[in-house]
Formats: C-alpha cells, structure tokens, sequence
C-alpha cells in the first residue's frame, strides 16, 4: 500500500489506542486522514478526545444479517447503535462516493 503514495505523504497504521494517545501530537499545518475498520472504531476515537466532526462512510460490505442502506453501505444492528452514538456525540455522517457525487446524510438512511 505503501508504494502508491505521493510524495510527501506518509502512511501509519496505529491501534484506536494509539491514534488516542498520539494524534494530538501532530503540528498544525499536517492533515490527517483517518481510515477505520467500523464506526465503533471511529466513537472510540470521538470518545478519546480525538476531534472529528464529520465522517464520509465509505464501503461497508453487506455480509448475511446487514441490511443495505445505500449501494456501497450495508449495516447490521450494532452498525445502526455505533452510528446513533456518533450523533449523540455530534458527529455528522454522510456517504459521498467521489467529490463530484453529492452527500447523503446517513443518519436519514438508518
């Protein structure tokens, strides 16, 4: 993964944990894109003082017991409690493909 990147651009993979502990190391003038595995991942971040105001849903493939929700999102019941903790916690979600694509809030899809 590593070989497809731009220069001046570098790639971690920490635990939740240590994305906690570390994040607010980083300097002003660096942008941090954050990559999870589920939107438990991203309410623990929230919930560790990490500041994130909004999350772009990417992919999350339907699996037997998810439900399809849009064309590249599928959640099952612990998705929808993740995702409903993340906006008592004041996190927009949205799903929006490519720039171009407008965004759909995924809190009116669930």
């Amino acid at each position: 993964m590593e070989m497809v990147l731009a220069d001046g651009i570098a790639i971690r993979f920490w635990s939740v944990q240590k994305a906690i502990d570390t994040i607010h190391k980083a300097a002003d003038r660096q942008r941090i894109l954050l990559v999870c595995k589920t939107p438990k991942d991203f309410r623990q971040l929230v919930e560790g003082g990490v500041p994130i105001a909004n999350i772009n849903v990417g992919n999350m493939h339907y699996a037997e017991g998810k439900n399809q929700i849009s064309k590249t999102v599928s959640v099952d019941s612990d998705d929808v409690s993740e995702f409903e903790k993340l906006k008592a916690l004041g996190v927009s979600c949205s799903i929006q493909g490519v720039p171009t694509e407008s965004a759909t809030n995924l809190y009116s899809l669930i």
